[in-house]
């Protein structure tokens, strides 16, 4: 679930929420596990809130791309040094997401992603997307009825 994960702008790697403070953010950083504050000059951004341009006009949420990412990847970290060039990474990350608007997501963007996702499995993170919240189903209520 990367609804309590978060991108700070100027810090390296990707922190959990824990906290919020009067004018700041008390997170905890997914590699090391230290706390730090954030303040309001710092740009923070969800990665639930992220999306990647597709070619039918609109975009996919990232929480489904990584899940796209995470079957291809079978679970396991992507070696994003491994590639080639830039055009075998974003070939790569093709079969992942095959509507993926190739003129406006960067290969920059795909390897943060890339990023991103590593960091996520390396901490545990296996779970992208938020559980589907279906209604229950009840159980048909038994033929006999009371005699009154």
């Amino acid at each position: 679930m990367l609804k309590g994960i978060i991108s700070i702008s100027g810090k390296p790697g990707l922190f959990r929420l824990l906290s919020r403070g009067k004018n700041s953010l008390i997170v905890e950083s997914l590699q090391t596990g230290k706390r730090t504050p954030t303040y309001p000059y710092e740009k923070v951004i969800s990665l639930a809130d992220i999306s990647i341009y597709t070619n039918d006009g609109g975009d996919q949420p990232l929480p489904q791309v990584m899940e796209k990412v995470k079957a291809l990847a079978e679970g396991k970290s992507i070696d994003v040094k491994a590639f080639a060039n830039d055009a075998a990474i974003r070939e790569y990350f093709g079969k992942a997401l095959p509507e993926f608007d190739e003129e406006r997501v960067y290969t920059t963007d795909i390897k943060k992603l890339f990023s991103w996702y590593n960091q996520l499995i390396a901490a545990g993170v296996t779970e992208f997307e938020e559980p589907s919240q279906e209604e229950p189903v009840e159980a048909p209520e038994s033929e006999e009825k009371a005699e009154e």
